[in-house]
């Protein structure tokens, strides 16, 4: 089952990274924070998110989830 995520980092990732994690949407805000959203397929495919985003050495500040439907 699917849910939706929204996941905040410090600083600006690019829109080129949405496709290494697991193609979420990229929006930068002005207090300098990106937030990834979307749906993922399940945790592992979360989890591989968590981890692109540790080797990009990004600060995660929040995780969000709705469960899906």
């Amino acid at each position: 089952m699917t849910a939706a995520y929204a996941i905040r980092v410090e600083g600006h990732l690019d829109d080129h990274w949405s496709d290494r994690l697991g193609g979420l949407a990229v929006t930068r805000h002005d207090d300098g924070t990106t937030t990834l959203s979307g749906r993922l397929a399940d945790q592992s495919q979360l989890y591989g998110v968590l981890s692109g985003l540790r080797d990009l050495g990004a600060t995660l500040l929040s995780l969000e989830v709705s469960p899906g439907r």
